[in-house]
């Protein structure tokens, strides 16, 4: 039996009460859109890396003008499917509203990421892999040793969206579940992460995942393990329709490539190698030129990505689709994707500076995690915390964990601390904490 979109795009909300599909002035996914928009882990997204840490230049992609850009092509995604099914939609649905059901997911899909960009989430991973035999572990549950061992940005923005932006441990932003369904690329938790260690929802939020699960109808597919609800699959084309062309510009920006470098990977994105334009033959800057192709490229990847939507529509609802919309569309989309991860991979992401940067993000939180992870074992195995560990512990502030919470449980409130850092402050902490500062 398939999903039906009378409860995949119900009103409800998580952490607070149900609501009536009636109301006056914005809808309840407006609501939803502005609370993501307005909380503070989202502005502190314009301090955190994209790709390319501590830039100079300002044209360079932040995890926030990135969120903006996938929210942009998210909501132009929605409205377009949402016309497809317009025939199908509940009452108080339009198709605008699933437009911005899947900008306000696109908005937040990044708002878990640490400081540093992956690099970032390799090194909270690193640390807890390399203490794996350490006391400060000891106490912890297999399961709970993985959960940290296999941090994950998008499953700590789900926990920030449901525990900790607002409403602390009382709802988060207290979205409605269609946004928080569509919010999750991997409805699963850490035992189903596999080697490339994607999930959405750490043990501490599978109960949550499986209320959701149950309120959207989704199809469970095994122990805390959903299928997807069918907006996330639009959710998952907006960002990577922006991060083919976003890493192209950035590397442009930084002379890491020439125009020439790209040019063919974005005429494939266009689906036309043929398409020129006056401007190629002119002594214009890079960025110009680019702007000339962009969107372009952007309107066939979405009209790709809608007739890939319907052509697999059945499998989609029934739960049974394991593919990526972008990919099983346009043959010259695809091979455009594909050749443009290749090339940052091969040209882009060994840039040196970049290397050295990325290196010290993993100096720079791993002084952090063993200021801040030593003070909450010690608040949980001691009975006196020492003077040291007390300030530690006040830095945390509503973040700091009390003294009988179980460790695993203070660890993740660690993580809550530094995830949420912007660049400038997880780099001026390890320094004052590491005794530079002085």
């Amino acid at each position: 039996m398939g999903m039906d979109w009378s409860k995949l795009l119900t009103t409800h909300r998580y952490g607070h009460e149900s609501l009536t599909p009636d109301e006056v002035g914005r809808s309840h996914f407006h609501k939803d859109h502005d609370r993501i928009v307005f909380s503070s882990a989202f502005r502190r997204l314009g301090r955190k890396t994209q790709v390319h840490p501590f830039s100079l230049n300002d044209h360079i992609h932040t995890r926030l003008t990135h969120s903006m850009e996938v929210g942009s092509v998210g909501r132009s995604l929605g409205i377009r499917v949402g016309e497809l099914i317009a025939d199908q939609l509940p009452a108080w649905v339009t198709p605008q509203d699933v437009g911005t059901i899947v900008q306000s997911a696109c908005l937040a899909h990044d708002i878990g990421n640490p400081p540093f960009g992956h690099a970032g989430e390799y090194a909270i991973r690193d640390w807890f892999i390399r203490h794996d035999d350490d006391v400060r572990l000891a106490p912890l549950s297999q399961i709970e040793r993985l959960d940290l061992q296999t941090f994950e940005g998008n499953a700590q923005g789900f926990r920030v969206v449901t525990r900790i932006e607002n409403h602390l441990f009382d709802g988060g932003l207290r979205l409605t579940f269609p946004t928080l369904g569509t919010l999750l690329k991997y409805p699963w938790d850490v035992a189903l992460a596999g080697p490339k260690g994607k999930f959405s929802a750490f043990r501490s939020e599978v109960e949550i995942l499986n209320a959701m699960g149950r309120d959207l109808g989704l199809v469970a597919l095994g122990d805390n393990h959903w299928c997807r609800h069918p907006l996330a699959f639009l959710l998952e084309a907006a960002d990577d329709i922006c991060y083919a062309i976003l890493d192209l510009e950035d590397a442009i920006e930084l002379h890491i490539l020439d125009f020439e470098d790209v040019k063919t990977i974005l005429l494939q994105l266009c689906g036309d190698l043929a398409f020129d334009d006056a401007i190629f033959a002119t002594e214009a800057s890079a960025r110009r030129k680019i702007s000339a192709l962009r969107g372009k490229a952007m309107e066939n990847m979405v009209d790709s990505v809608v007739a890939v939507f319907r052509q697999h529509y059945a499998a989609i609802m029934s739960g049974r689709y394991r593919g990526e919309l972008l990919l099983d569309g346009d043959p010259m989309v695809k091979e455009g994707i594909l050749t443009a991860k290749r090339v940052a991979r091969e040209r882009v992401f060994p840039n040196s500076r970049k290397a050295e940067l990325e290196v010290g993000a993993y100096t720079t939180l791993g002084v952090l995690l063993d200021a801040f992870c030593d003070a909450v074992y010690e608040q949980h195995s001691e009975r006196r915390v020492g003077y040291r560990s007390e300030k530690v512990l006040c830095l945390m502030g509503i973040h700091a964990p009390q003294a009988g919470d179980p460790l695993y449980a203070g660890y993740r409130r660690v993580l809550d601390f530094i995830s949420g850092m912007t660049d400038n402050y997880a780099t001026y902490l390890a320094r004052q904490i590491g005794g530079v500062g002085l």
